[in-house]
């Protein structure tokens, strides 16, 4: 078996996927993508909300999910030749009080600053946009270019023509260590023991990313978060919205075949000591967000949950991903700490990895997410 190839990518989420394609669309010619898991996007790229909004955002982040909002999503399913249920109609984030109303306020500032339509409405306005939430709401920031898609069909479109391009992909291959030859990275060990190399590595797998990244002495500031989402059963139609909250406390929108998926959380998360092959939900994260849910969409009150479920999510020290060469580690590529919100921004994130590669500018100028913006803070 032939494992030596130009580039590498360790991880096949819906950033490694996409990686991958856009590589082969630029014409490289060999590209292996080695994937923990069983299956391709078993991680956070199938268990999280399907967000693809600009709102919200950190303003490093924003320039680039902008940019895939505006010329990557619309014509994504054509482009890959599966219906990714991308919808394109608008992101509520809502408030119930004066101190939500005041972050909301903040967040669209810096949004319109950086060129986005983004304001903040008041609470007749939010009614007349989605006539069925709750009158308890007193405004929103409203975004008309947001969306959401579905990311499980998403991953698997890019699995599936980057396949058709050429691209191989190994599935349960969990690796061990990266090791360098004369400086350079080059080898990609498994746990198994086998071998591959490549010109180029790139270390796109989540939280896992820390421990491999380490292997050649490079450390990302992460932690490990457990996200849950629910699914109810198929209710009449209502909206196709994105919803969030001023304290992200959930997020959500209707499904194409009519059901809600939401995410949410308890705010214990963090003291969570499962284990991280341990992907069971928990009580007390499902009824907080069942609770949420009730108080912003009161005719979901009777609506019956189909299926609960959760993911672990790597959480930047900072709130916004690295995405970025490794000086120190010619070679080597990081893409990870996406802290939840890393689906919406996949296909412009994708492109510019691969741009990384074949040495072209990256669509946008994302030098402010690079691996060594940490520095001590004593």
């Amino acid at each position: 078996m032939n494992n030596v190839a130009d580039v590498i990518v360790i991880g096949g989420g819906v950033v490694g996927c996409a990686t991958a394609y856009y590589l082969a669309k630029k014409g490289v010619k060999d590209v292996i993508v080695l994937e923990a898991d069983d299956s391709i996007g078993h991680g956070g790229s199938s268990r999280n909300g399907g967000g693809v909004r600009q709102s919200g955002r950190d303003v490093r982040e924003l320039p680039y999910a902008i940019y895939a909002v505006q010329n990557m999503w619309p014509h994504l399913s054509e482009e890959l030749g599966v219906d990714v249920e991308y919808y394109q109609r608008g992101n509520l984030r809502l408030g119930k009080t004066d101190a939500h109303i005041k972050k909301l306020e903040k967040l669209a500032s810096n949004a319109r600053a950086l060129g986005l339509d983004m304001n903040v409405v008041d609470g007749k306005t939010v009614k007349e946009i989605c006539p069925y939430l709750s009158d308890e709401i007193i405004g929103a920031s409203w975004c008309p270019t947001d969306g959401h898609a579905n990311p499980m069909m998403t991953t698997l479109a890019y699995y599936k023509r980057s396949t058709e391009m050429g691209v191989r992909y190994f599935t349960g291959a969990k690796v061990k260590e990266l090791r360098k030859v004369r400086g350079k990275a080059r080898k990609v060990v498994l746990e198994s023991g086998e071998i591959f190399e490549a010109e180029t590595i790139i270390v796109a797998a989540g939280y896992e990313s820390r421990y491999i990244t380490r292997t050649v002495g490079i450390d990302v500031p992460m932690t490990r978060y457990f996200e849950e989402a629910l699914v109810t059963e198929m209710q009449p139609h209502m909206f196709d919205i994105m919803l969030g909250t001023a304290d992200a406390d959930f997020y959500g929108h209707q499904a194409q075949h009519g059901s809600f998926v939401f995410g949410s959380e308890s705010g214990l998360e963090e003291a969570t000591d499962m284990s991280p092959s341990d992907l069971k939900t928990n009580s007390l994260t499902v009824s907080a967000g069942c609770r949420a849910i009730m108080g912003y969409i009161p005719l979901l009150a009777n609506a019956k949950i189909v299926r609960t479920w959760g993911g672990w999510l790597d959480d930047c020290y900072d709130g916004v991903p690295v995405i970025s060469k490794v000086d120190e580690v010619p070679g080597l590529i990081i893409a990870c700490g996406f802290t939840g919100h890393g689906f919406g921004t996949a296909p412009s994130v994708g492109l510019m990895l691969s741009q990384m590669v074949v040495g072209e500018e990256t669509v946008v100028d994302i030098s402010a997410l690079r691996y060594d913006r940490f520095k001590s803070t004593r």
